[in-house]
């Protein structure tokens, strides 16, 4: 690291307010060599809640730069080095004295010192201690800068007699707060004393002169309640009450196209089906290892979890064919169909849409799985014809996959049965006599009640639920 001459001045990462203790290097304004005057501003610093342009209270040439963009300073970390100006050149005040003035906004009852006037301090005895010119603008952690040298002097008996009458800091003998600087006349004002960079840029943006703000901090300092406050009076008059605000405007959403052929079938499915939901927790981690294992060797094929879960269906609707049916109400028979056609609900930009794959029990896992990627993205894209949205006779509906773990769906009509399958989520489970984090997930089953009853609803649940836990199962009825 380079080393400095002892006159240079280290300008230290500031409390930028609002209880942050750190922030980020965004963009550098200065670089190495350049001249700086007093309060100008060297770097922007994000922290967790704005970015801000830091401005530096020393004013000379930019020996180093302490960071890079990207770097993460903590409050007091060095942030530039500045060499004084040349000899004869007013200077803000040495590392030493920036060290001395090092303060934070009073907001939560901290207590800080501020000089009694510009140039000015109180001495331990009540006198004024003589100090160069400053900046004027008092940065957060910064007071206006002095110079190298001072000295302590006895002010003049006229002034002992004006500081008695006036009181110190401005206060008279009954502690009465003085008039803002605004009031005075341009020889009698003091700088405007602002600590944090985040009040100047609040009364930047709100077209606010800081000078004609009485300031409440210690010394006449502007606090950001002092400003909240004057924006808060300025916009009083023109907030309506809350009882006056108006009420959310009314909208009518015309229960047209998809969105209505969705809400006719949902009608007349919830009016004519006694419907009823089972169902039952499975320890997925074996069905989702047999997954991993296809996508592994036969990465070709594209299988997954609703492919396999398709194929559990098809085969446990080949044994209990009761759930591949659907009633007419029109001639009272129950119709059992011959063939399986897998419908698959499918959230589209259109609403809820629900594709068919036309005998499924025919096909295998290879061909659900193609069949099954086509159809789902075909529907999503809203090319899919009517006849491949007709025709089903059982649902299978991954919920899962918007993160909840059940469901009691509307049977889609005139379907008799869907398999709802919630998300898959490590949870403990007893596994071979053992407490372990298993992949879990739960599976219910809604049904007409009119096709079955709940006896060969619980044997097909369960048959999902054994091949899920144990996919060698399948194998059996294949």
């Amino acid at each position: 690291m380079t080393r400095h001459d002892d006159a240079s001045s280290v300008f230290r990462l500031p409390d930028l307010g609002e209880g942050l203790t750190s922030a980020e290097i965004v963009e550098w304004l200065v670089t190495e060599g350049d001249t700086v005057d007093v309060d100008q501003d060297v770097v922007v610093v994000e922290t967790a809640k704005a970015a801000v342009e830091v401005p530096c209270p020393f004013a000379g040439t930019v020996a180093a730069r302490h960071g890079e963009p990207g770097d993460s300073l903590a409050v007091g970390d060095a942030l530039i080095t500045i060499e004084p100006a040349a000899v004869g050149t007013p200077q803000q005040g040495s590392t030493t004295d920036g060290a001395e003035q090092y303060r934070t906004e009073e907001r939560a009852g901290a207590r800080v010192p501020a000089p009694t006037a510009v140039g000015a301090r109180l001495g331990t005895d009540g006198s004024a201690e003589e100090a160069g010119e400053g900046s004027g603008a008092v940065l957060i952690g910064y007071g206006t800068g002095r110079g190298g040298s001072r000295r302590r002097r006895r002010p003049e008996a006229g002034t002992r007699e004006r500081a008695t009458r006036s009181g110190v800091n401005g206060h008279g003998p009954e502690g009465s707060s003085r008039g803002s600087d605004g009031d005075r006349p341009p020889e009698q004002r003091q700088a405007v004393r602002v600590i944090s960079p985040l009040v100047r840029r609040m009364a930047l943006e709100s077209g606010l002169d800081l000078a004609t703000i009485r300031g409440t901090g210690p010394g006449g300092v502007i606090r950001r309640a002092d400003v909240e406050a004057v924006l808060t009076a300025r916009a009083e008059p023109t907030v309506p009450p809350p009882a006056a605000a108006a009420p959310p405007m009314e909208q009518r959403i015309p229960l047209t196209g998809v969105r209505g052929a969705i809400a006719a079938k949902l009608a007349t499915s919830r009016r004519e089906i006694p419907d009823a939901t089972t169902w039952v927790d499975a320890d997925a981690t074996a069905v989702v290892e047999l997954r991993d294992t296809l996508r592994r060797v036969r990465p070709e094929d594209g299988i997954g979890l609703l492919a396999l879960l398709a194929r559990v269906i098809v085969t446990g609707l080949r044994r209990y064919p009761e759930l591949n049916a659907s009633v007419d109400t029109a001639a009272g028979e129950i119709v059992q169909h011959g063939s399986v056609h897998l419908s698959v609900a499918t959230q589209s930009p259109r609403g809820l849409v629900v594709p068919v794959v036309h005998d499924a029990d025919r096909m295998s896992t290879a061909e659900l799985a193609a069949a099954l990627r086509e159809v789902t993205t075909a529907a999503k894209e809203g090319s899919l014809p009517p006849s491949r949205m007709t025709g089903g006779t059982f649902t299978l509906n991954n919920y899962g996959v918007y993160g909840v773990d059940g469901s009691t769906p509307i049977l889609n009509h005139p379907e008799a049965g869907m398999l709802g399958v919630g998300r898959i989520a490590q949870k403990p489970w007893a596994h071979q006599g053992q407490l372990a984090l298993r992949q879990v997930t739960q599976l219910s089953l809604t049904f007409d009640h009119r096709v079955c009853d709940g006896g060969t609803a619980g044997g097909f649940l369960r048959f999902v639920a054994d091949c899920v836990e144990q996919p060698a199962v399948l194998l059996a009825e294949l």
